[in-house]
């Protein structure tokens, strides 16, 4: 299976960016780590391993990125309003950067967005907000509403709540867009969404579904059984949804 390591200064973000790229051709994958991940956690976990088939076969190719989580979203130590600036800042890396590097590297015509955990929030906000670029959108054990309680997990912004916030925010967006370009655009795309039944996510996975449905968006939402927050069962979903 094709390995390799890329790395560059990003104008944009005033700092090194480090990818790897696993497989050789197919549909690509652009892949978030989970909120303490970097670019290299989705092969620590095991992840790749379970797609070895489908990336050897050429079926598809990942590229796993950094989420800059801990100086973004998490980024604590910033207010909140730079904490979602800086959100905003990694997507226009993304948009910018390194979707015209998977494109000159390989002509495939569909790209997938994929993430898990805060990686799953990441994708959906990526996918959801430029739908007119990717064909699938496969999220593991997302929060679509960071700035919802729930269990130990907290409003991210602490109180704080502004358009960029808004905007960013699937489930708080969603239901505003009418004669919208982006409703068309979604209901183009294939997006599949997991979570376990005791997971604290399910309500929340449970709502977006729901509002899904009533702009008639076609998706998928898998609920599996137990808690399924992990890297185990992310191993198991992997080549079932991607």
């Amino acid at each position: 299976m094709n390995r390799e390591y890329l790395s560059w200064y990003s104008q944009r973000l005033h700092r090194e960016m480090e990818i790897l790229v696993f497989g050789h051709a197919g549909a690509k994958v652009l892949v978030f780590p989970t909120r303490e991940g970097r670019f290299f956690e989705y092969e620590q976990l095991g992840l790749v391993a379970s797609l070895a088939d489908k990336l050897s076969a050429g079926h598809l190719q990942l590229y796993c990125i950094e989420g800059l989580a801990a100086d973004s979203l998490y980024g604590f130590h910033h207010h909140p309003a730079e904490r979602i600036r800086r959100h905003a800042a990694l997507e226009d890396y993304i948009l910018n950067e390194v979707l015209p590097l998977m494109a000159a590297k390989n002509p495939h015509d569909c790209t997938i967005v994929h993430g898990c955990s805060l990686g799953a929030f990441q994708a959906a906000s990526l996918v959801f907000r430029h739908p007119h670029l990717f064909r699938k959108l496969v999220a593991f054990s997302g929060r679509y509403d960071l700035t919802m309680k729930v269990e130990v997990f907290g409003d991210l912004f602490d109180g704080y709540y502004d358009d960029s916030v808004y905007f960013h925010t699937p489930t708080h967006f969603l239901p505003g867009l009418g004669a919208d370009w982006r409703l068309d655009r979604l209901r183009e795309i294939d997006i599949v969404l997991t979570i376990g039944d005791a997971d604290p996510f399910l309500d929340n996975n449970r709502y977006l579904s729901r509002l899904l449905g009533e702009k008639n968006i076609g998706h998928q939402l898998h609920v599996w059984d137990g808690r399924a927050h992990r890297a185990g069962a992310w191993r198991k979903m992997a080549p079932l949804y991607i």
